[in-house]
């Protein structure tokens, strides 16, 4: 038996890239590398602004046929993504399509040991055909599940007959919070957040060694100069889930920012120097207060977090 369920993500479209000069030009414009992107894998990347702060994020995949792609973004957000896109294209030969309105994006969580369309669980951004759609194992962070795409009619039906169970919305955000992966705009901040201070290094949404795009050369500089001071942290909730934007204080200093959150397991940027550990091994055993309701950081096992001495 398993216990793998599904959750229909309502608020995420889907977006179809194809042309000639398809993979040049998102070569060029995103963070992760474009010739990683096959049939059997995706990624999980972003747009920057040229001073390299966060605009959006998503999932690339190929598409069924393997001539184009399909980015999987924020449907709300999916017209000025396709405007800032075109943008940059000029005079390519590529082809920017809304596709969402013909499809459901799921997220399947639960059992370790599913088994989808013969992927390996364990294998981040491992891809395949599923029905009349695709599946992948997500590229972000293994334990967050699969993420499946299927023609809206009849999509129930064969994630039911493939064993999968329905789970609301709320069990979708349990799940994301007690791994502390972020989401974007809720956790990350368009236009104000840097992308390797909401851990996008190691959620696999940056390339280092495919070349220029767009905000890459502060990203790049960040990661070699080591100059991160903040992160963004799950945190353990005991009292109201306090309100996001609210500032965090110790003897009267600002250590950090509450983002989101839900029952227990929220997300928090944090000042690094205020934590006694930055070490998943030694886990920090502070305690902050926000307005009677007290937050503890902890460092899951994903994050890896450079000593302050040596940034």
């Amino acid at each position: 038996m398993t216990n793998l369920r599904y959750t229909q993500l309502k608020n995420r479209g889907l977006m179809h890239i194809t042309g000639a000069d398809a993979t040049e030009f998102l070569q060029g414009m995103i963070s992760n590398d474009i010739d990683l992107v096959t049939p059997e894998k995706s990624v999980y990347a972003a747009l920057l602004t040229p001073q390299g702060k966060f605009l959006f994020d998503f999932f690339v995949l190929r598409d069924r046929a393997g001539t184009g792609y399909l980015m999987d973004c924020d449907l709300e957000r999916l017209p000025t993504l396709q405007k800032r896109l075109s943008m940059y294209k000029l005079r390519a030969d590529v082809t920017l399509e809304d596709a969402s309105p013909e499809v459901a994006i799921f997220g399947c969580f639960g059992d370790r040991q599913m088994d989808i369309a013969g992927l390996d669980s364990q294998t981040v951004g491992a891809s395949a055909s599923f029905g009349d759609g695709l599946a992948s194992v997500d590229p972000r962070l293994a334990e967050m599940g699969l993420r499946i795409i299927l023609p809206i009619e009849g999509a129930v039906q064969v994630l039911e007959t493939a064993g999968l169970t329905a789970a609301g919305p709320d069990a979708w955000e349990t799940h994301r919070l007690s791994l502390g992966v972020p989401e974007a705009g809720h956790d990350v901040l368009i236009e104000k957040s840097m992308p390797l201070e909401c851990n996008f290094d190691e959620l696999g949404a940056i390339s280092y060694t495919k070349g220029c795009y767009v905000g890459q050369e502060l990203t790049a500089r960040t990661h070699h100069r080591g100059t991160l001071r903040k992160r963004l942290l799950p945190v353990r909730v005991n009292g109201d889930m306090p309100v996001s934007g609210t500032p965090i204080m110790y003897n009267d200093r600002e250590v950090g920012v509450m983002r989101s959150g839900q029952g227990e397991n929220g997300i928090a940027l944090i000042r690094l120097q205020y934590l006694s550990s930055t070490d998943a091994a030694v886990q920090p055993d502070d305690i902050f207060e926000i307005d009677g309701t007290t937050i503890q950081p902890w460092i899951p096992e994903w994050v890896e977090i450079k000593p302050l001495d040596q940034e």
